[in-house]
């Protein structure tokens, strides 16, 4: 089918709809998609009934409208960028995708995943490692996860976490943990709370006038289970891209008398061999946000939703975009960042008996 779409520029780049229904997030926003557009960069946006932002803002800043899917039929150059999974066909892959692939550490399909890559000569270049060159991640939607993270612990622990979950602005979350603050208070575990997501949750937890015990990687290193089991809730913002002895175990649980009621895990690592709560073994959604862990003597949730920006789309899309958006006007070039994707795409590829060869950015 060919593509019937204008070009302006040799480069070009697609915002594809995102097929979970609960993903309302945008990679890139209306704001920064004018920005694109004024660089030179044809911006194809995809028709999308959950996008928080709606498609005129996007024809508004200069974009072209296309529909749901059409990426497929783009010309091969086509950068297309989006989030989360893409769905199950083509069987081959043959653009240079931009998202969150989690396919780097063993993670459920990631294998197939690769080899759709591998067998169109397309490219995954992952968000996740789209780093500076000490490592750092050049745009993330952390700061926000951990927030909301944080707040779901909350309100499921003082009774008003009620499912559905909805998307909603932040001025609404806020009013909430607020309005919900008067009484005891529960005693929250922050693990990792230096990093982005550590920093969301405490500022979530503030609002809620809660004060949590704080630990990075210092009290992590040498881990005091005894300590970990004596809070309420516990909230993981700790992502390990190595083997990591685990923080909570279904043995420690068992064994041990405990305190901790709840785990909110931001970092939803489940299906990797670095996950460091063991203690699940499926992510939870807005529809069922909590699951109770089986066999483990008193009562224990999980939060595990792995797009829990989502749930305040528009302050995590505009954050994320502004992130994003600086390395994205590097694609024809192409930056160092995009080379450093490339290179762990390689890598996991090969790792996994694939060819890659005739992947280039």
């Amino acid at each position: 089918m060919a593509d019937p779409r204008p070009r302006t520029t040799d480069i070009g780049i697609t915002l594809r709809h995102e097929t979970r229904e609960s993903e309302r997030r945008a990679p890139i926003v209306p704001v920064d998609a004018a920005r694109l557009v004024a660089h030179g960069f044809t911006v194809t946006v995809e028709h999308s009934p959950q996008r928080v932002f709606p498609i005129g803002d996007y024809l508004d800043a200069g974009c072209v409208a296309a529909e749901a899917g059409s990426w497929r039929a783009a010309p091969a150059a086509e950068f297309v960028v989006g989030l989360k999974e893409l769905p199950d066909e083509p069987p081959t892959l043959r653009h240079r995708h931009v998202f969150f692939g989690h396919a780097y550490k063993g993670q459920r399909d990631a294998e197939a995943l690769l080899r759709r890559f591998t067998a169109g000569a397309g490219a995954l270049l992952d968000l996740e490692y789209l780093t500076d060159a000490d490592g750092r991640r050049l745009a993330a939607f952390g700061y926000w996860a951990g927030y909301v993270g944080a707040a779901l612990a909350v309100l499921r622990h003082r009774g008003r976490l009620d499912p559905p979950l909805r998307p909603r602005p932040k001025a609404d979350l806020d009013r909430v943990l607020r309005e919900t603050s008067s009484g005891a208070q529960p005693s929250v575990l922050v693990v990792g709370a230096l990093g982005r997501c550590g920093r969301g949750a405490r500022d979530a937890l503030a609002v809620a006038g809660i004060e949590p015990t704080c630990w990075d990687v210092a009290e992590t290193r040498s881990l005091d289970h005894a300590a970990l089991l004596d809070h309420d809730i516990l909230v993981n913002a700790v992502l390990v891209n190595t083997p990591t002895p685990p923080f909570v175990t279904l043995a420690s649980l068992r064994s041990r008398p405990r305190r901790l009621s709840l785990i909110a895990d931001v970092t939803c690592d489940v299906t990797s061999g670095n996950n460091v709560l063991p203690v699940y073994d499926d992510i939870t959604d807005w529809r069922e946000p909590v699951r109770m862990v089986a066999d483990v003597g008193d009562p224990l949730g999980v939060i595990a939703i792995d797009n829990l920006p989502s749930l305040l789309p528009g302050e995590a899309s505009t954050a994320f975009s502004a992130e994003l958006t600086p390395h994205l006007l590097t694609l024809g070039e192409p930056g160092q960042p995009w080379q450093r994707c490339l290179r762990v795409f390689r890598e996991a590829c090969e790792a996994n008996g694939l060819e890659t060869e005739n992947v280039h950015v």
